[in-house]
Formats: C-alpha cells, sequence, structure tokens
C-alpha cells in the first residue's frame, strides 16, 4: 500500500494541493482509475497515512497526516521516498526469495535480478539506475538519522576522519557542520565518488574531500579516526576482521574506528528492527546484523584496547573503538 501510494505520487499531489482531495480527483490527476485509488486511498487512511474529512453531500476527502508530510513527499528535507523506493523495487524482489535464502544461507540476487552476487556491490550497482537509488537511499537514512551517531560520542579530538564507504556524503556532512575543526575524506569506490561528486554534494562542502578506492585491495591512508557507518553488517566475520586489522594498521596512535550498526540485544529478544535487518542482509548481502558483543570481539582481535558502546534508542547504535 505505501510502496504503491509513493510510486503513483499520492503524497506529493495531496501536498501540492493544499486542500484536500476527492478520490475522483486524485484519480485524474495521476491518471488512474477512479476505484483502484479510491480503495487505495481508503487503506492509507486506515494505515493513519491519510486523513478523511466528509462534505456536507457525503463526498470523502482526503489530505496527509504530518508524518506523511513530513517522510513521504519528495520535497521534504527529511523524506524517506527515495529509501521506500528502493525498498520497493529492489529489497521487495529479494525478500521473494526468503525461503530460499534460509534454505541455502545465501543471498538472492542471482533469482531475484539475474546477475551474479560473486562481486557482491557489482551486483547492488548493476547499473547507474540502482546505484543512484542506492546512494539516494543512504542519503535520506543519514539525513534523519545521522546526528543521533555523529554525536553518540565526542569526535571533536578527531580531526583526520575517513568515511569508509561514505558513498553520498551525507554522514561526512552531518559530521563537518556539527565538529568544526574536522575534515572528512569519503573513501569509495571510482564510480561511487564520481555520482556523490556529480549529484550529492557541493562545492560549498569545503571540508569534505574524496579518495577513490576498494578499502579491501587498497592501502588506507593514515588518519585520526575512520567511520564504517552500515558497512560491516554486509560481510562475513572473516572479512570484517580483515578491514578492522587493516585500520588498526593505519589508525594514528590515540586514534580510532567509528561504527555505525543496528545493534541487536544480547539475548535475541530485539530489536524488531534489527531482527528484519538481519534477514535483509541474508537475502541481499554476505553478512548479519549482530550483538554489540559480537562486534567487540571483532574490535579487540583486529587490536583496538578500548570498546565503548552507546545505544541511541533508535535504529542505529554507536561504536567507538580506540587505537
Amino acid at each position: 500500500t505505501l510502496f504503491a501510494a509513493c510510486e503513483l505520487g499520492v503524497f506529493d499531489l495531496l501536498q501540492d494541493s493544499e486542500r484536500p482531495l476527492a478520490a475522483a480527483d486524485v484519480a485524474q490527476a495521476l491518471e488512474s482509475s477512479e476505484d483502484g485509488m479510491g480503495r487505495l486511498l481508503s487503506a492509507c487512511a486506515g494505515l493513519e497515512l491519510l486523513t478523511t474529512q466528509s462534505t456536507a453531500e457525503g463526498e470523502v476527502l482526503y489530505s496527509n497526516t504530518d508524518m506523511s508530510s513530513m517522510f513521504l513527499t519528495k520535497s521534504s528535507p527529511q523524506s524517506l521516498h527515495h529509501s521506500i523506493d528502493y525498498n520497493s523495487n529492489t529489497m521487495y524482489l529479494c525478500w521473494h526469495y526468503l525461503t530460499n535464502a534460509v534454505r541455502e544461507g545465501k543471498n538472492q540476487y542471482e533469482k531475484a535480478f539475474g546477475v551474479s552476487s560473486k562481486d557482491l556491490f557489482e551486483a547492488m550497482y548493476r547499473s547507474e539506475e540502482e546505484m543512484v537509488k542506492f546512494m539516494q537511499l543512504m542519503n535520506s537514512i543519514w539525513n534523519i538519522c545521522g546526528r543521533d551517531v555523529i554525536t553518540a560520542f565526542d569526535l571533536s579530538p578527531f580531526k583526520s576522519i575517513y568515511d569508509l564507504g561514505g558513498c553520498s556524503g551525507a554522514l561526512a556532512r552531518q559530521c563537518v557542520q556539527i565538529y568544526a575543526d574536522c575534515t572528512v575524506t569519503i573513501f569509495d569506490l571510482p564510480k561511487v565518488v564520481h555520482t556523490s561528486r556529480e549529484h550529492f554534494l557541493s562545492a560549498n562542502d569545503d571540508r569534505i574531500s574524496f579518495h577513490e578506492g576498494d578499502f579491501f585491495r587498497d592501502c588506507l591512508p593514515e588518519a585520526d579516526l575512520y567511520i564504517l557507518a552500515r558497512i560491516l553488517h554486509d560481510w562475513t566475520d572473516e572479512r570484517n576482521l580483515e578491514l578492522l586489522a587493516k585500520i588498526h594498521q593505519s589508525c594514528r596512535p590515540g586514534g580510532g574506528v567509528l561504527l555505525v550498526e543496528a545493534l541487536l540485544s544480547e539475548d535475541n529478544s530485539g530489536p524488531l528492527t534489527a531482527q528484519l535487518y538481519s534477514l535483509n542482509m541474508l537475502v541481499q548481502t554476505e553478512g548479519r546484523e549482530r550483538k554489540g558483543s559480537e562486534y567487540s570481539a571483532l574490535l579487540t582481535k583486529a587490536g583496538f584496547t578500548t570498546v565503548h558502546i552507546h545505544k541511541t534508542g533508535k535504529i542505529y547504535d554507536s561504536i567507538l573503538a580506540l587505537k
């Protein structure tokens, strides 16, 4: 219901109209059947995505809720529209094969899209359009959640920061806005860097720079802090240990690494979002969501001596490990 309403542009139309609309008006504007649109709008109202009011003649008029205006319209600074589009047209297709993923213990890109997932990000970035959609997803996530994870610890002592797999640069932008003395370098694949420069960051972001590379294959430049935000959950423990050891070797004394992930509780009782994310990692990646203790063990094994875990109470949590 949500996917269809966003794809059709229901919330954008109601936002732009600045007045409640009947199903017939919405259907005409969006070139849809009146009957089908009426059912969709009614379901959206039942899900509390829309509000309703009746005219004296008994006609039902629809408006966005405050939440829908904030998160479901393309024009909102806090829009999740791109995230929803990615969920609808990419993730959901993989979830169709969840049974297969559970049986086989591996992602389902080949069945969902007909592409090999031997190189995970070649599969995820199988076209420029798909890569931009993924970058828009990450951009919307960190525009909303970035401040909480970046301020979970005081990062002001770290002046030189590398955001590994920094993608669109949304988290880097949050970092330089909060910490006035830091510089952030986005380390990502060449085609991601090119797209980020072209579509996501502007010349005004003068404390953000780029470094093209593959963090598994290429040398990591020396820095005070490395950020891995929603990176380790893509990979196996073995690949993660390889990357963390590499970071530890490149990190300056007194520096560290900031992990941003959705942490599972130690007794596996929740939170539900992280549990569902872990299933999504099964159908889409090589990795999984983990407990704080599991990340601590990986970090300690990689050589980091002090590990601090901060649960934000929201979707993503922060872990700071020091050298």
